[in-house]
């Protein structure tokens, strides 16, 4: 999300890293925070349908960002779903909290983005166990844009098992004080940060670092995935839209990237470039990572090539898109598969320094 940006100078492939001191004593603290698993939420792709039911009038208006030491303003709730149509229905109380920056303001988004927060001992035994504090990506303006940016996660993940897993979802949001009309829109469960980490065996870190003194290529890979999606709204410098973890069998700190709804491959009517960046629009790609050695480069691109047919699966056979907007995707990833088989336009748009050096900084999303 475009929010408070600033202009910073820097350059990440060519400075000294401060925080390289900082990683061996950290690392003897990381741990692992549990086994390899995914939790029930996530273990499943199909799509999930619940209702929501709180005061709405007071969540849609509750826009206001507290300060870092304000206490936040948190919603009583109840969700309900039911496993099958036939199967009885659960209900869990839990808390609504809203969040966000550019989305929680209500010039950008008739609905702002919510953290869904249960009490641990609520879910025991639910598709909801052990989860306690997830993030809910709403549907802002319109429905497609989320369904839009679920597939970007999912793309994603078919990289790299170090990645965001998200779930789609079909919610109704019931208005308990009978204010508002009910509604039924699409969100998006993100799972959470240190599951990601409990997952892929590695643990949440949270010194500062710069993309060049990120893992090569965990940093090469999501720099030409964000280029692939058109998205420019990023930085590890700042942990904008990215977070970090250790694994200790590594030298390096690994990046894992998530909210997407800047990227031009969603096109969202709202979404914008940052004015530093000088580009037009969000369909207008350019590449934000630290440049990197060609070899690395082409076994990046390689394994990009070998998931060309997987990527393009996901828009040719979602029939909840638009036709146009299919149409319109196919022509924009046949651009970037047409740039990274070509080395001369692969060089213009990969190893070109002119625009790197500038840091987009965002303020916390959370």
């Amino acid at each position: 999300m475009l929010v408070a940006m600033t202009l910073g100078i820097t350059m990440a492939f060519a400075q000294t890293d401060t925080t390289t001191t900082k990683q061996t004593g950290a690392k003897k603290k990381a741990k692992a925070t549990g086994v390899a698993t995914v939790r029930p939420l996530f273990a499943a792709d199909e799509p999930l349908s619940f209702t929501l039911s709180a005061q709405m009038q007071r969540i849609v208006r509750d826009r206001t960002k507290p300060s870092p030491k304000a206490p936040v303003t948190r919603h009583p709730a109840r969700l309900t779903y039911s496993a099958t149509p036939s199967d009885s229905i659960v209900a869990l109380p839990l808390d609504l909290v809203v969040r966000g920056n550019f989305r929680r303001d209500a010039a950008n988004c008739v609905f702002p983005p919510l953290y869904v927060d249960f009490p641990k001992k609520a879910v025991k035994g639910t598709l909801f166990a052990k989860q306690n504090k997830l993030k809910l990506v709403t549907h802002c303006r319109e429905d497609e844009y989320v369904l839009r940016e679920y597939l970007v996660y999912r793309l994603y993940n078919q990289l790299t098992d170090l990645s965001f897993k998200a779930r789609l979802a079909q919610v109704t949001y019931l208005d308990s004080a009978g204010k508002r009309k009910p509604e039924t829109h699409l969100g998006i469960l993100l799972e959470d940060e240190d599951d990601v980490a409990s997952r892929n065996n590695v643990a949440v870190y949270k010194n500062r670092v710069k993309s060049a003194f990120v893992d090569s290529l965990n940093m090469a890979t999501i720099s030409v995935f964000e280029y692939m999606i058109g998205n420019t709204d990023w930085s590890v410098v700042y942990r904008h839209n990215i977070k970090m973890v250790l694994d200790s069998t590594m030298p390096r700190p690994l990046a894992v990237p998530y909210d997407f709804d800047h990227a031009g491959l969603v096109d969202a009517r709202y979404a914008k470039p940052a004015e530093q960046l000088s580009i037009e629009s969000v369909r207008e790609r350019l590449y934000r990572g630290p440049a990197y050695p060609q070899a690395m480069l082409n076994r990046v691109f390689a394994r990009f090539r070998a998931l060309k047919p997987t990527f393009y699966a996901f828009y040719q056979n979602e029939k909840r898109l638009s036709p146009s907007y299919i149409r319109d995707t196919i022509y924009y990833l046949d651009a970037f598969y047409k740039t990274i088989d070509n080395p001369e336009k692969a060089r213009a748009a990969f190893q070109s320094d002119l625009d790197r050096s500038i840091q987009v900084r965002g303020m916390n999303n959370n």
